[in-house]
């Protein structure tokens, strides 16, 4: 591998990672198919005029599309559905790039996305627990949450009230900011709540690589602040379908 494309491809693991496990719905998945795509970019034929951000995506699709078990009854949503919405919203890509990555032609990809988008529309609908330490900013997520079809179970504004009201509502997902100010960490709310509630969490921050670094323990669902709606929809849809899919095969209790 040429140490100019290494270079790049470091820059871009961060997003990679996070399209990883937003696919797989894991850390440990994620992981392990984020380094068995870098290894096919030293071996397979790749599209040579990407971006090496899309190079990566584009490995990290292929691998995922080839293992039989991320399709088929279960999933509502097909693998390229999935990748195309996750690439287009989580990684903010042009829908002709996304096109490109997943291999299909442009109006076959956009024909395939409206579809995913209306079947979002039937919803996956859950109760939310809120972790968001500044009020207006809590406000407008409440709001989102409730365009996406899901009822708010709670909206906690430090560590300790995430702790109360997840034990008190048992929410169907987690939506936490990182950063509480002086009410303490999402990280550590979620830690503690996941002790006794097993509840898949999305984990909201404007600065999204700084928690993919690979060296400590790292969320499976991660968004960009500031976020659209559809965004929401996306991630709560791959984090709670994949949460069930887990269930349903004994992985998760």
């Amino acid at each position: 591998m040429p140490e100019s494309l290494r270079s790049a491809l470091i820059q871009a693991l961060p997003y990679g990672r996070r399209y990883a496990r937003a696919l797989t719905g894991s850390q440990p998945r994620g992981d392990l198919l984020v380094a068995e795509s870098l290894r096919t970019l030293t071996t397979s034929r790749l599209t040579d005029d990407l971006p090496s951000l899309c190079r990566l995506y584009q490995a990290i699709s292929r691998h995922f599309a080839a293992q039989p078990e991320n399709d088929g009854p279960g999933h509502g949503l097909s693998v390229k559905q999935r990748q195309l919405l996750l690439l287009t919203t989580l990684e903010e890509v042009s829908l002709d790039m996304a096109a490109r990555i997943v291999e299909l032609p442009a109006q076959d990809a956009s024909e395939e996305l409206e579809k995913a988008h209306a079947y979002l529309k039937t919803g996956i609908q859950t109760s939310v627990l809120i972790i968001e330490d500044e009020p207006i900013i809590a406000m407008d997520i409440e709001d989102l949450v409730l365009q996406c079809g899901h009822r708010i179970a709670g909206v906690a504004h430090t560590q300790a009230d995430a702790i109360r009201l997840a034990q008190e509502t048992r929410p169907g997902l987690i939506l936490a900011d990182i950063n509480l100010g002086a009410g303490g960490d999402g990280m550590r709310a979620v830690a503690e709540i996941t002790k006794t509630h097993s509840a898949p969490v999305i984990y909201v921050t404007a600065y999204p690589e700084r928690l993919l670094t690979g060296e400590t323990s790292e969320p499976s669902f991660v968004i960009t602040k500031p976020f659209e709606p559809l965004t929401l929809a996306v991630a709560t849809y791959q984090a709670v379908s994949n949460q069930a899919l887990a269930r349903a095969k004994g992985t998760v209790a």
